[in-house]
């Protein structure tokens, strides 16, 4: 078989999975990034997962089960807006209502909600207390709103200002305790604007030390268990990460990531599942990422 059939192989088995076991949301990712969808297929697929709040629940984050609205999940949404360039959508004007409003007193939002805990969930959601601000998931929403250009109407307002301030406390305070920590790190600090003393470019030498050492990027292919590795830091060419990679590391990864397509034509995930229909759409989604990734890298 020549590389292009076995591209070719790869892609036709992921769609047949798409098609045969993903979630419509998932059907339209797939469709708009390899066969010419429009993104307002996506937009239409995300809108049931909008509560009245404005916030997004009703299992979007796999792992949480509830229809309520979550920090997290409302993530998981923004994600999916920044992917289809989804900024002009009526469905921020409801999330940044809903942001505003789940912003806390000194800065942050809740990591999750105690409403999380009447449902099925991960027991890493399990969460005692109301109005705990987080790291996670705050980092990665104000990165991705700070890296857009189509609103800018909130980027002064208090609850922004706040929510920016929070972050460099966090990162004053401590480096990443994990991946997802690390995650929060990368969406603010590639977004954030230089700061008059300079505090970005401080941050960004001690994101990268953290990340080339040993509690950082997985360089080892086929280590097992739940690890995150070079294609979960660096996901595409012009990821953050990406330039504490080798072409030779980035290879390996990309063949093991080949290697791992399932005879279904999808991917499994390397955690515990809280359901089977949370497992089948973790998939999904975890399929359309690994298809955008090596597409990303040439490889299909």
């Amino acid at each position: 078989m020549t590389i292009s059939q076995k591209q070719s192989e790869v892609l036709e088995q992921g769609r047949k999975f798409i098609y045969g076991s993903a979630r419509l949301l998932d059907r339209m990712r797939f469709a708009f990034h390899f066969e010419n969808g429009d993104k307002e297929q996506v937009l239409n697929a995300l809108r049931p997962y909008q509560n009245t709040d404005g916030g997004f629940g009703n299992a979007l984050e796999p792992d949480m089960r509830c229809p309520q609205s979550q920090p997290v999940t409302t993530e998981t949404a923004l994600m999916v807006i920044k992917e289809v360039e989804g900024w002009d959508s009526d469905l921020m004007n409801g999330m940044l209502t809903y942001l505003k409003g789940i912003t806390l007193d000194m800065g942050g939002f809740p990591r999750a909600a105690t409403s999380v805990n009447d449902y099925p969930h991960a027991p890493w959601w399990t969460t005692e207390q109301d109005g705990v601000p987080s790291l996670n998931p705050t980092g990665s929403i104000i990165g991705m709103l700070l890296g857009q250009q189509a609103r800018q109407d909130f980027l002064n307002e208090d609850w922004f200002v706040k929510n920016v301030a929070f972050l460099w406390e966090c990162f004053e305070k401590s480096l990443p305790g994990d991946y997802h920590d690390a995650v929060q790190w990368m969406s603010f600090l590639a977004n954030a604007a230089p700061e008059p003393d300079d505090r970005g470019t401080k941050f960004e030498a001690a994101l990268d030390d953290w990340l080339a050492g040993p509690n950082g990027i997985e360089k080892n292919p086929h280590a097992e268990g739940y690890v995150h590795k070079v294609l979960d830091y660096a996901p595409a060419p012009n990821s953050y990460a990406s330039r504490l990679i080798t072409s030779e590391e980035l290879e390996l990864h990309l063949d093991w990531m080949i290697g791992n397509q399932q005879e279904d034509g999808g991917w499994d995930i390397p955690f515990p599942a809280v359901s089977v229909a949370g497992h089948q759409e973790w998939r999904g989604w975890l399929t359309v990422e690994n298809l955008k990734t090596l597409r990303a890298y040439g490889r299909i």
